[in-house]
């Protein structure tokens, strides 16, 4: 190597300086809650076309088989191949045959993407003991289960992401879906840690205040609107803002990152000036007066 930078040749051998898109041909994208199940799509559904769009094979593991047929039809249509799998996520031998079902029709796993979650808002003392655990099971133990069974079936460049939400760092009210979420986030950590010696990534994000089917269910106009106006940037997030992160975290162009949880929340909630330890009101007032 010389140190004279006339002699330097350019160094942009690396794939990704020279990486185009699509950025997934040949790859199949296992997308667990995959489904379009309402008029404003799900972060599952956004994560699936953004996959399609990049020439991975989609198969949608769903519940709802309406709600996956929308997705595949959609994403077939984009020129790729897709299926359909009915699941049910809290069973481990339910998600187990649709796991074997795929690779029996792709042949192989190369990414997997987890979106499930919702359920266990009620407060933590009031709730049920049937309710709480399923709560643990539909945001927690199913994405055990997904991976799981999908690990098996991958090799060295796989990558998987999960999907959180900002109420696992929330301070309360305790509810089962928050403590759900936090085990998630600790799920994740550690199967990156497994599974790096066999060269496969795992990934969570960590979703802010967005706007989409999951909201819509629950949510009126007016408190979208207030929920909003609290956000640092003061707008709402959508599904894609989430399935962009998602799907950059299962590309090669992410390579280097497993084991992270990456928040998308537009900054947080919007910062107040409360004063200061210390500081005097006249202090402050002459600060906004100037």
């Amino acid at each position: 190597m010389t140190d004279n930078p006339a002699d330097w040749i350019l160094p942009v051998t690396d794939p990704l300086a020279t990486a185009g898109a699509p950025w997934l041909p040949g790859k199949v994208a296992l997308v667990a809650g995959g489904g379009l199940s309402g008029p404003e799509g799900g972060v599952g559904f956004a994560m699936a076309w953004l996959y399609a769009k990049n020439g991975a094979a989609i198969a949608v593991l769903d519940r709802d088989e309406a709600a996956g047929m929308r997705t595949v039809t959609a994403v077939r249509d984009l020129g790729v191949e897709a299926e359909f799998f009915a699941v049910d996520v809290t069973s481990d031998d339910s998600v187990a045959a649709a796991v074997e079902a795929v690779v029996a029709r792709f042949g192989r796993i190369d990414i997997v993407a987890d979106s499930i979650g919702g359920t266990g808002a009620e407060p933590m003392f009031e709730t049920t003991p049937e309710k709480f655990q399923f709560a643990m099971d539909l945001n927690f133990t199913q994405a055990w289960y997904v991976l799981r069974h999908a690990q098996k079936h991958m090799t060295s460049g796989g990558s998987i992401v999960t999907i959180s939400s900002g109420a696992a760092e929330g301070r309360g009210p305790g509810m089962a879906y928050s403590f759900a979420k936090t085990a998630l986030e600790k799920l994740t950590v550690g199967a990156a840690g497994s599974l790096a010696p066999r060269g496969i990534r795992v990934n969570c994000v960590r979703v802010g205040m967005i706007w989409g089917a999951f909201a819509a269910r629950g949510m009126t106009e007016e408190q979208r609107k207030t929920r909003a106006e609290n956000v640092a940037l003061g707008v709402e997030g959508n599904n894609w803002d989430i399935a962009s992160a998602a799907f950059f975290l299962t590309t090669d162009q992410a390579r280097w990152i497993s084991g992270q949880v990456v928040t998308v929340d537009g900054g947080g909630f919007k910062p107040r000036n409360l004063g200061a330890a210390g500081s005097r009101p006249q202090d402050l007032g002459a600060e906004k007066s100037a």
